[in-house]
């Protein structure tokens, strides 16, 4: 009897997040998704928030409930959200308590742009600076401030601010980039201790050169391998890299990481 036990599929009631509610944003992109299907596969219930997207975002929503056993209620919602919007950002949490009744536990802030042209600092010009800042530091801190007011206390509430291991690369051509996620990381740090007595944690995830579609975006094959090149394991990493680790922060196991920044680069930085 015991072989057997040893031996059983786990059951749902094993999972690490199940009856969690977690707001992705940035669900559209590919880091964004790969963790909302990570979190999804620990038993969380997603609300999946976009910018622009919506048909990337509601397939995603869509492939997430029909892998789900429970037909009373979706495993996953897709709504449209400027995270730079305060409006928009306290109605993607009224929607994620609405649905699934419950208060958010996780907020994953995976929303973010950069410039594509990666100009220098002298060459970036103000509209580009501010759309960057608007989206990754503004946006982190709208989601973030939400979260720490509205997030399930005593236990369990995580907030996850994807940022970038540029902040330690100090790349030409990501000042803009990599100033905006020097200030989320920074946000990250004090809010972690003004979350105190609350029971939520706030950390950064903060990614190397990632295999998707921003990454590609702008660079030529040659500046590619040169990126590959820098990199001790010879290769990009992808997106599967990354959404472990989220998943970690999340869970209960996480508890004594607080207002960390973990950087996963593989070496790159």
């Amino acid at each position: 009897m015991a072989l057997d036990n040893a031996n059983a599929t786990p059951s749902s009631s094993s999972l690490l997040l199940e009856n969690r509610v977690a707001i992705v944003t940035g669900a559209s992109g590919g880091i964004g998704g790969a963790i909302a299907r990570h979190l999804a596969s620990l038993g969380a219930k997603l609300v999946l928030s976009y910018s622009s997207n919506s048909t990337q975002t509601d397939l995603l929503a869509t492939e997430l409930n029909n892998s789900s056993s429970s037909s009373s209620q979706p495993k996953a919602i897709s709504i449209k959200a400027n995270v730079s919007d305060p409006d928009q950002v306290k109605s993607l949490f009224d929607h994620a308590e609405k649905v699934f009744n419950s208060q958010p536990h996780i907020l994953v802030n995976s929303a973010g742009v950069l410039d594509p042209k990666y100009p220098t600092i002298s060459n970036t010009k103000i509209e580009d600076f501010d759309h960057i800042f608007n989206i990754n530091a503004k946006g982190a801190f709208l989601c973030a401030r939400e979260a720490a007011n509205r997030l399930v206390r005593g236990g369990g509430g995580r907030i996850i601010l994807i940022s970038s291991s540029m902040v330690g690369g100090l790349k030409p051509g990501f000042g803009a980039y990599a100033a905006s996620k020097a200030a989320v990381e920074t946000m990250m740090r004090i809010l972690a201790k003004e979350l105190k007595g609350t029971g939520i944690t706030a950390n950064c995830v903060a990614p190397g050169p990632i295999a998707t579609d921003m990454f590609y975006a702008g660079k030529g094959e040659e500046q590619i391998k040169n990126v590959i090149a820098e990199c001790p394991l010879s290769r990009l990493g992808e997106t599967k890299d990354v959404a472990p680790v989220v998943g970690f922060l999340a869970g209960d196991a996480s508890e004594w990481v607080n207002g960390q920044v973990i950087r996963v680069n593989g070496g790159y930085v």
